[in-house]
């Protein structure tokens, strides 16, 4: 547990930046994020952490306070379930290697898919990389990106409903643990982990797969976000108030990558206060 200090509200603790499938460089999303009244904030990239030292740097020289996080991988058979880690050990040897292996399996993915829709569309590997930043988490998006680039999509949005469609002939899974043990590899790293939108349009979780993550530690949901149901939030929120969850609000703001904009669901400082509470592998960085 950290020392008690105040946390200002409002916080957002969902936001990615270039080095995952964010269009902007860390310290950009904290001024994007400061001009929009945030207060608190979490850089949480997809299986990376390699944004944490600028994004810190320019956080709490906004005068925000800044919680290091991670957006990490999971699947659940067909399901890809995403789960927040907060104020977890980046050095964790366990954690380390699981999320260097989803990244390397995005990269693999990536090639595969673009050798793929390269036999239909004029696209190159080199059209993906000069999508991404140095370092980043190759993914979909820059994918996307790349289409948008060469004019056989008009956006993210309808290169995900179409060319990369799950359901698609050029699409390739993506290696993932399953959730219990993302769930537990956080926690053993110290950190908080929270299930981000997790009342999707996809339905609802399985009962006996909640269970098993609230045992291996799960510390609650994301029950702010646009992608949310609002059957889902109700069930899910009744779980949180039976069992004392953390409920987070998040914008998961990509920069130009999709509509959201920071703010628009946002966590309590209560929360907050919970999460830097149960936290021990990292600590918050305050202006």
């Amino acid at each position: 547990m950290h020392g008690v200090r105040v946390i200002d509200g409002p916080a957002d603790l969902h936001l990615h930046s270039s080095q995952s499938d964010g269009t902007e460089p860390p310290a950009e999303v904290m001024r994007a994020v400061h001009g929009h009244g945030l207060r608190t904030v979490a850089l949480t990239d997809h299986d990376t952490t390699a944004g944490w030292a600028e994004a810190a740097e320019a956080a709490t020289s906004l005068g925000m306070t800044f919680l290091p996080g991670m957006e990490m991988s999971s699947r659940d058979s067909w399901r890809s379930v995403h789960v927040l880690g907060y104020l977890f050990d980046p050095e964790n040897v366990e954690l380390r290697q699981m999320t260097e292996r989803v990244r390397r399996s995005r990269l693999d993915r990536a090639r595969l898919m673009a050798e793929r829709i390269s036999v239909d569309f004029d696209l190159e590997w080199e059209d993906i990389l000069a999508q991404t930043s140095d370092g980043a988490t190759v993914g979909r998006p820059h994918i996307a990106d790349a289409l948008v680039a060469r004019g056989h999509v008009t956006d993210r949005t309808e290169a995900f409903a179409d060319i990369l469609s799950p359901r698609g002939e050029y699409y390739v899974a993506l290696f993932a643990p399953d959730p219990v043990t993302a769930v537990r590899l956080i926690v053993a790293a110290g950190g908080v982990p929270i299930i981000a939108h997790p009342a999707g349009r996809a339905g609802p979780f399985p009962r006996p797969l909640i269970e098993d993550m609230l045992d291996a530690g799960l510390a609650g949901f994301e029950l702010g976000h646009r992608d949310n149901t609002e059957q889902g939030i109700r069930e899910l929120r009744a779980l949180c108030a039976q069992r004392d969850l953390i409920v987070t609000g998040s914008s998961d703001y990509h920069g130009l990558g999709k509509p959201n904009q920071p703010g628009e669901f946002t966590t309590t400082a209560q929360m907050v206060q919970r999460i830097v509470s149960a936290g021990t592998g990292s600590a918050p960085v305050y202006p």
